[in-house]
């Protein structure tokens, strides 16, 4: 689940792999959360006689080439970076084991071209919320599943409260009350600039609004997907510091940001949202010693299930319970394949009022591979020419998570 120490499990599968003579690497799906995990890794890994290497779309030129080279020549066992891992120029030496975190946030292919670059190296994919996809994979047994479903001494509650426009006073009167006690804030709206297409409020105006008319007397930064690197990078580092109390954000906070001071998110047109995106936002928050508030403000009219995913997100902090209801609205899209969501070409079972007879049939297939591994058996011949013509290609999907 969000917050419960992901990281730390990553980084002990990474240096039993090391250990054993391999390269380990870690795919993050942000520039911002790949250099958090690097820094972090790095200070953990401090005293240790082992170099983690970063691997962004941001290093360029002859830094980026001095870094392939390390890869290919095992200078580098372990590798931290973004989709820039999966490019044609990274080489690894001997990659033994891929991470992939938040992988809600990749997609199947981008998956399986990481596991490519090495010869058939373990893998680890790590969400806080599985994408249905995964979740429907999971009853059929295709992936071992840990789980981790404690926080760590010492978090809080964080209580939830849908809001309607007419409310908003009362979202930014609590969103004040905490600023008073010297907490911080985050406010996410769901685009960068005003689009003439849409009526959604944008966060560079909200953070022009916010910082002159409603919080005056408090310091309002702006963070987005747009801004160059460097100026993300020193944009959070204000915040850690405490020199910035309220930030407006786009989605681009969704993952890696951890700010223990920060106990109150507001989300502008949460309706638009998706569980997964809510949930790892609000993940955002509830990270230190003191109670947390998400406010989560709808304009308009709003769908049922839109309002079916806002009350998930009221009655629960559980991403297993949001993950299994993400399942039941969206359907777990294709099991082999790379369709992520929607009803999947069964004719008659239906994946939720189905899980006992679904965990018959896994046992029975179980039962007849281990019987019959090749299906060479006579029997088994129209089985063996379905399963070749109709999912050949898309067999190596199912490894991939």
């Amino acid at each position: 689940d969000v917050g419960s120490g992901k990281t730390v499990v990553a980084l002990i599968a990474a240096l039993t792999a090391i250990d054993n003579g391999y390269q380990a690497a870690l795919m993050a799906p942000t520039e911002i959360l790949a250099e958090q995990h690097y820094v972090t890794l790095r200070e953990w890994l401090k005293g240790e006689n082992l170099d983690v290497l970063l691997l962004t779309g941001s290093i360029k030129g002859k830094e980026r080439a001095a870094r392939y080279a390390a890869i290919k020549d095992h200078r580098a066992p372990l590798v931290v970076g973004t989709h820039a891992l999966i490019q044609d120029h990274v080489i690894f030496n001997d990659l033994g084991l891929v991470i992939v975190d938040e992988q809600h946030r990749f997609g199947v292919m981008q998956r399986a071209r990481l596991k490519r670059k090495g010869n058939a190296p373990d893998l680890l994919v790590m969400t806080a919320t599985p994408i249905p996809r995964t979740l429907a994979m999971t009853i059929y047994g295709d992936m071992e599943v840990s789980v981790l479903d404690e926080l760590p001494p010492g978090r809080q509650s964080i209580a939830t409260t849908i809001h309607r426009e007419r409310q908003r006073p009362t979202a930014y009167a609590r969103m004040r009350a905490e600023l008073g006690k010297g907490r911080q804030a985050y406010v996410v709206y769901p685009l960068v600039e005003e689009s003439e297409r849409t009526d959604l409020q944008d966060a560079t105006q909200g953070a022009e609004y916010l910082s002159q008319t409603i919080f005056p007397d408090y310091t309002v930064g702006l963070i987005h997907g747009r801004m160059k690197g460097e100026e993300k990078e020193a944009t959070m580092q204000r915040f850690y510091r405490g020199d910035i109390d309220v930030l407006v954000a786009t989605t681009v906070i969704e993952v890696g940001i951890d700010n223990p001071n920060s106990t109150v998110m507001l989300i502008e047109h949460a309706e638009r949202f998706g569980l997964s995106q809510l949930h790892q936002l609000r993940g955002r928050i509830g990270r230190g010693t003191h109670p947390s508030i998400c406010l989560l403000l709808v304009s308009g009219r709003v769908t049922d299930e839109a309002w079916r995913r806002l009350k998930v997100m009221e009655q629960t902090t559980d991403g297993f319970r949001i993950a299994e209801e993400d399942l039941a609205i969206r359907g777990p899209g294709e099991f082999l394949g790379v369709r992520q969501w929607g009803i999947p070409d069964f004719r008659v079972a239906n994946l939720i009022r189905d899980v006992h007879l679904l965990s018959m049939a896994r046992r029975e297939a179980f039962s007849l591979v281990e019987n019959d591994p090749w299906l060479t058996h006579p029997a088994h011949d129209l089985l063996r020419r379905t399963l070749r013509d109709r999912w050949y290609h898309k067999l190596e999907l199912a490894d991939v998570g």
